[in-house]
């Protein structure tokens, strides 16, 4: 603990000093975030693996729980390993960054800030404690957001998020207060010790849903994930994507598995509803979408309701005393938690590659990247390819195990469960196909074909920090895929705290590396021999063509359906890659409409093709509501220009009503 301490001193040491000064002398914020990562990273780790735990109280905070206690345990001590992980890899992309093209003075001293808050949450052992160092994350995070605040853009997103962030903490203040109770015991160790009643549990759990919801960007309440997350610079997009959304999953965690105590099994469901609407509306969202950044944005909604769903089935299971259905299904959580937080910010850093190599975040601008930007090429390929859950890439490892635990599912007595787990599994099967629908078309449009615009044309591979950091991460998705059950078995303390068992049969494979749900014979997955098989199938088809083939190498114009036009305007664009999917699902979900203006022939004017999308979500809960309070509130503003006689029977009507109230209660 002395050690996470001596770590968080530094990063907010190095955000004060970053705030009084300026200039290059700025730089040395992000050699220290990245030493104060590791640090903090390798104590998670060492918690993690031996199943301890550490704990200290500091004299300040509410006098009535004994000051601000912390707390690290195996739950905390592993997404510390995911956050510092996302907190490492960012500091090393910013230390290559150009500091007069990419970078204001108001970036610097809130990135250590934003990462010292994060695992302030982590060790939180306290509601006051958890609370100060959540809000002290959400004002870091947005301050980042509006960093550039001369665009209107970002103006925007800085507003929403705010306003979102103070819903979800108001509705964790509510959380914590029920949790609590009456005799308001806000240290953890008390809240476990009084499990509130039955109703008091449902309304923390519908307000922990909506807290952490709202923060990890679970539908309806993701409204501002795809605004704030594409308008901060790259590598603090990487941790709020990558890393923040996994405090709202832990937030959520800590709450339901630790604080609240036994489960009904009827808790599961709203999790798992909204975890898979959650999950198909944004890689819908992600697919009609044209900027490349908030296209990544909306695809993180979708992993957010995937581990959603997961969390949601654990909780059932849990109830129901199916401790090992229960461990493969919060496996599958935490692995997609670990998983997301690299391929996630492998993608973000990526794109912020692409930024500042062309300045365009339009995919109809990019094309052709590939030649100019190789490396940058290959790591976006190895993110794409893992976050579509490829094998042997790590993303298909925890997607593997979630639909594992989906097909348990009907043996649960419920007859709710038994008659939503096929419907589930068919929406997580569609979210698995567009996803890999929606990168195919992010990485055709984005780096291969030719240059739509003159910024791709002339595009140049970043330096090599950058480079090292995406080259790390991508590293880490291609082990993640092979080692997965290495990776589960470091995650036996803390499946066994939260569910009461490990995976049954972890380890007991006919290879070390074999992954094993419930039982051999249905249920496993050898990652490395997938690996191999892939390798050797791909280099026997590769001789097998060029045997066949001929020996010449012949070069010629791509084909052009016959009509022979240089102009890069002919290739396909984003919106029509998607056209297919937008008039099957589109016309559904977003009431879309193509609309068509062809002259007449002779007419030498250009023809005009438009799509009009409509946010359901967005109309009904944010701008109609929005609109109503404009409304109401510009009837009230009348009350400002009332006489003082008004004003004084105003005050009487008050009083009398006031007292007619005290007076039918008493």
């Amino acid at each position: 603990m002395y050690l996470q301490g001596a770590a968080l001193g530094a990063l907010v040491v190095a955000a004060a000093l970053a705030a009084g000064l300026r200039g290059t002398v700025l730089a040395i914020v992000y050699p220290v975030a990245a030493v104060a990562a590791v640090v903090m990273g390798v104590v998670d780790l060492g918690v993690l693996l031996q199943g301890g735990q550490l704990a200290a109280r500091l004299p300040i905070g509410l006098p009535t729980i004994g000051g601000f206690h912390l707390r690290l345990d195996p739950l905390s001590a592993f997404f510390g390993v995911v956050i510092n992980g996302g907190v490492l890899a960012a500091s090393l992309y910013g230390m290559g960054l150009d500091r007069a093209k990419d970078l204001t003075p108001r970036v610097e001293p809130l990135f250590p800030l934003f990462a010292a808050a994060m695992n302030l949450v982590l060790l939180a052992d306290d509601a006051y404690a958890f609370l100060l160092s959540w809000e002290l994350m959400s004002l870091a995070s947005w301050a980042l957001v509006v960093a550039r605040h001369t665009s209107v853009e970002n103006r925007r997103a800085g507003h929403l998020y705010l306003v979102m962030a103070a819903i979800g903490t108001t509705a964790l203040i509510f959380a914590f207060g029920g949790l609590a109770g009456p005799a308001g015991g806000y240290a953890f160790d008390t809240i476990r010790a009084h499990a509130p009643a039955p109703m008091v549990a449902v309304l923390v759990l519908t307000a922990a849903l909506i807290g952490c919801g709202s923060k990890g960007g679970l539908v309806p309440l993701h409204a501002w994930l795809p605004l704030a997350h594409p308008a901060a610079p790259s590598h603090v997009s990487a941790l709020m994507s990558g890393v923040m959304t996994k405090v709202a999953i832990y937030g959520f965690v800590r709450i339901t598995f630790d604080l609240l105590g036994p489960a009904a099994w009827w808790w599961a469901l709203p999790p798992i509803v909204l975890g898979a609407i959650t999950a198909v509306l944004g890689l819908l969202y992600a697919v009609f979408d044209r900027d490349l950044k908030r296209v990544l944005a909306y695809s993180t909604v979708e992993n957010v309701g995937l581990i959603f769903v997961a969390l949601g089935l654990a909780l059932a299971f849990r109830a129901n005393n199916q401790n090992a259905a229960a461990a493969v299904a919060m496996a599958a959580a935490l692995l997609h938690v670990l998983n997301h937080s690299w391929f996630k910010s492998l993608l973000f850093l990526g794109a912020g590659a692409v930024l500042h190599a062309t300045g365009r975040r339009d995919l109809d601008g990019l094309g052709g990247l590939i030649h100019r930007m190789p490396r940058t090429a290959v790591f976006f390929l190895i993110g794409a390819l893992a976050i579509s859950a490829l094998p042997p890439l790590n993303g298909f490892v925890s997607e593997w195990l979630l639909f594992q635990s989906v097909l348990a599912a009907p043996a649960m007595p419920q007859i709710t469960l038994n008659f939503a787990s096929p419907a589930i599994g068919a929406m997580l099967a569609l979210a698995a196909a567009l996803a890999a629908a929606c990168f195919v078309r992010v990485y055709g449009i984005a780096f291969l074909g030719r240059p739509r615009s003159a910024e791709a044309a002339h595009a140049h591979e970043v330096s090599l920090p950058q480079q090292i950091a995406m080259g790390g991460l991508a590293l880490l998705c291609i082990l993640g895929g092979l080692f997965g059950s290495v990776i589960v078995l470091g995650l036996a303390p803390v499946l066994t705290t939260l569910v009461g068992s490990g995976l049954p049969n972890a380890g007991t494979g006919p290879t070390p590396f074999s992954l094993i749900a419930f039982d051999a014979a249905r249920s496993i997955y050898d990652a490395p021999i997938i690996a191999l098989f892939v390798a050797i199938a791909s280099l026997t088809t590769l001789v097998v063509v060029h045997r066949l083939s001929e020996r010449r190498t012949r070069r010629g114009p791509a084909w052009d359906c016959g009509f022979p036009d240089p102009s890069a305007a002919t290739q396909y664009t984003a919106s029509s890659f998607a056209q297919p999917l937008r008039r099957v699902y589109g016309a559904v979900a977003f009431s879309a409409r193509e609309t068509v203006v062809m002259p007449p022939p002779g007419d030498t004017r250009p023809a005009r093709f438009s799509v009009t999308l409509v946010d359901f979500v967005w109309t009904t809960l944010y701008v109609m509501p929005g609109r109503a309070v404009l409304r109401l509130s510009e009837r009230l503003n009348a009350l400002q220009f009332l006489s003082i006689r008004r004003y004084l029977v105003l005050m009487f009507a008050a009083l009398v009503i006031l007292l007619s109230i005290a007076t039918v209660m008493t």
